[in-house]
């Protein structure tokens, strides 16, 4: 299996991070998730999943930070068109990401269960996208955890791949 994600001077385009217009933003949080195109999927995949996170931001805050969780997106995916986080052209159940945490506390699922973009406070940050085909349909529902996520794809995983995406300061 093969993804991508289409890069601007090797770099996530601007729109789908902190320089995105006022109308991609609630709460100051960038909302509008980039495409992801893919390819040569496992013929037995029943479904995909992703996790899209930063570990550039440990030295920050002390943790990593997740910013977008999704599963049962349909096996037949080409691509998971832009802002599909928020628009579900392509259906897919979305887990929490870090905004949800008591430490941030964000209580608006708009924002909290959905695509949270970029917003590297310090400097260029690598993002880490895990993208899993996956041997069934999870049973999961909107709102779940990482943990929750990453137990129910354990034993089910047919390929996974990894692509790191800059995101300018």
């Amino acid at each position: 299996m093969r993804i991508s994600v289409p890069l601007v001077n090797g770099l996530l385009p601007d729109k789908y991070g902190k320089y995105s217009a006022a109308s991609d933003m609630v709460d100051g949080k960038p909302l509008r998730s980039f495409p992801i195109k893919i390819e040569d999927a496992p013929s037995a995949t029943k479904s995909f999943a992703l996790i899209f996170i930063d570990y550039d931001a440990v030295p920050v805050g002390g943790f990593m930070w997740i910013h977008w969780l999704a599963a049962n997106i349909p096996a037949n995916t080409t691509e998971i068109p832009e802002n599909n986080s928020q628009e579900l052209k392509i259906p897919m159940v979305q887990g929490k990401n870090s905004t949800a945490g008591p430490l941030v506390g964000n209580r608006n699922p708009v924002s909290n269960q959905h695509y949270n973009g970029p917003q590297p406070p310090d400097k260029t940050h690598d993002y880490e996208l895990k993208f899993y085909a996956l041997d069934s349909k999870l049973d999961i529902d909107d709102g779940f955890w990482l943990n929750e996520l990453r137990r129910k794809i354990a034993g089910h995983i047919l390929d996974e791949q990894r692509v790191i995406i800059p995101s300018r300061k």
